[in-house]
């Protein structure tokens, strides 16, 4: 039976080599997997992720969720990881927490022929960041331009400047309506 091992890398705002090299057996599924790296990274497991398959370019590919969403699609608990295993090379994308977007780089770095009876993690650089340091950013991509009126928007208002151009109306209670 072979064992795989990923190097699992925290994409992270201050370019820190924060990385994890974890050994897995190909039998075991991506939840097994998803407990280890969580475990690795001192994260809680309380928000919804999904692993994506990837390509050299990083590319999001199929969707690997955590919970079985009843559309025919993979999940974690019955996904075995030998079973999406395509190249020698094979990369992974972790997304946890869709608010504040952890994102974890997976590649295949080696295949050995060890059994394993659980995932381990066998080679830890540097420290990960506390899941709660990453703020959300409600307004991340919806900015909207600067509302610019031009001049037309101001020769409107301002030819009413003067009070000479409201003449006679003095004092609107002096008028029946």
């Amino acid at each position: 039976m072979s064992s795989y091992k990923f190097r699992v890398l925290l994409d992270n705002s201050n370019n820190k080599e924060i990385f994890r090299d974890i050994l897995i057996s190909e039998n075991d599924t991506f939840s097994d997997f998803y407990n280890c790296i969580l475990k690795a990274f001192r994260f809680h497991g309380d928000q919804l992720a999904s692993f994506y398959l990837s390509n050299n370019t990083w590319d999001k590919g199929d969707e690997i969720s955590l919970m079985d969403m009843g559309d025919s699609g993979l999940n974690m608990d019955s996904t075995l990881i030998k079973e999406t295993i395509e190249t020698e090379d094979q990369k992974f994308i972790l997304v946890y927490d869709f608010l504040k977007m952890w994102c974890f780089l997976i590649e295949l770095i080696e295949v050995r022929e060890e059994n394993l009876e659980h995932p381990e993690v066998i080679l830890s650089i540097g420290v990960a960041p506390k899941e709660e340091s990453r703020e959300v950013d409600i307004n991340e991509g919806f900015e909207s331009p600067p509302l610019e009126l031009g001049s037309e928007f101001d020769d409107i208002f301002n030819e009413f400047d003067d009070e000479e151009d409201f003449g006679g109306f003095e004092n609107i209670d002096d008028y029946d309506i």
